[in-house]
């Protein structure tokens, strides 16, 4: 038996693999960084062998409650992704399985490529309505990639959407697949009605360095980027830097920021509740967001998510909240889950890049929704 993670996204440290019964493994953290969470590796050699994978750091993940009620992801293609038997002992997750062929691929979620990354602006570069700038390099010397959808008018919108700011919610770049796909589509009434009235700046990977290297939540100096809005630089936070400076010269009328929750096993909005600036106009806005999301999907929900933050008590680190303030728009997080959502409806693979893919897909009608109410 071997197990291997150098590859794209790779993440895992092998300490034994001589008994299929005790494979011991680590998760690497971050670079720089205590973070750590995202695994994805290759187990070759097991066919038919019963299995358990234990990986012995779990414990002192940064969110050891994500183990609960949790399943891992294991592929034989890296295309059909379905959930495994697994166990977590507030130490140890354990994932039992006996694979059926001499190569499996396990993740803590179905993984995003950079070269997945890549194949999708070509995909969308093949619309005309599309253009793409490069507006800065990362720390590793990868391209931080800008989609323009539509064409600019001083009368139109400028609608935001960004994702994967932290790099193992690859859920994030799943979700923008879907998004971009519909609102690229020429036959689609909602996606031509909003190219109408407004331009899409789109960031679908905002953090490739992270990404490529398994990182779960940092850039490649082991830096949180949704912790830089405030003071970003381009010796640190580059990715944050370079769209915060387009930002402010495109202007903002709409930002959603794509994110996937560890603990969570819903999918929810995290809004700019707390900002200085917020008010009667924003928590309309939000409302009225979030109630044509739940009529688009029912993977939506409104019951579960975090707190509302107090009046003024708002992180302005934080990307949607700093875009919020500074804008007076309305910015979002949207959050997914890692976990089998708490609908129990799909059970071989619980949430998955397809019901992701199709959550980006419902969010046009949202911003449809209260399109005329941004500006």
């Amino acid at each position: 038996m071997q197990i291997s993670s150098n590859f794209d996204g790779g993440n895992i440290f092998c300490r034994t693999c001589s008994d299929p019964a005790d494979i011991q493994l680590e998760i690497r953290k971050d670079r720089e960084s205590e973070f750590f969470q995202w695994f994805y590796f290759r187990l070759s050699r097991a066919k038919g062998l019963a299995c358990d994978l234990k990986i012995t750091n779990a414990g002192k993940a940064a969110y050891p409650r994500g183990w609960e009620n949790y399943r891992a992801v294991a592929s034989y293609d890296r295309v059909d992704w379905f959930r495994v038997p697994t166990d977590f002992d507030g130490d140890t997750l354990t994932v039992h399985h006996k694979p059926e062929r001499d190569s499996v691929y396990y993740a803590y979620f179905a993984p995003y490529s950079m070269e997945r990354h890549l194949d999708l602006i070509s995909f969308c570069l093949k619309s005309p309505r599309t253009s793409m700038d490069v507006l800065g390099n990362t720390l590793d010397g990868q391209e931080i990639d800008l989609l323009t959808i539509g064409e600019a008018r001083p009368d139109k919108l400028d609608l935001w959407a960004i994702a994967r700011q932290h790099p193992g919610e690859s859920m994030a770049e799943w979700w923008m697949e879907g998004f971009l796909e519909r609102l690229l589509n020429e036959n689609d009434p909602v996606a031509r009605t909003l190219l109408e009235k407004a331009v899409f700046h789109i960031v679908p990977n905002m953090n490739p360095d992270g990404s490529r290297r398994g990182h779960l939540r940092t850039n490649a100096a082991g830096i949180n980027l949704n912790r830089e809005w405030q003071e970003p630089s381009e010796e640190k936070s580059p990715e944050v830097f370079w769209v915060r400076r387009r930002m402010e010269e495109t202007g903002v009328d709409f930002c959603l920021d794509v994110h996937g929750d560890e603990a969570i096993p819903h999918n929810f909005i995290a809004g700019p509740e707390g900002v200085p600036s917020f008010g009667e106009r924003q928590a309309r806005l939000l409302s009225g967001f979030k109630n044509a999301l739940l009529q688009a999907s029912p993977d939506f929900q409104t019951e579960e998510g975090y707190p509302a933050n107090q009046p003024g008590r708002a992180n302005l680190k934080i990307g949607a909240n700093w875009i919020a303030e500074n804008f007076g728009c309305l910015a979002m997080t949207l959050e997914m889950p890692f976990k089998d959502i708490g609908d129990g409806r799909e059970q071989r693979q619980g949430w998955s890049p397809t019901r992701s893919r199709l959550l980006g897909r419902a969010n046009l009608d949202a911003i449809y929704a209260v399109l005329r109410n941004l500006r």
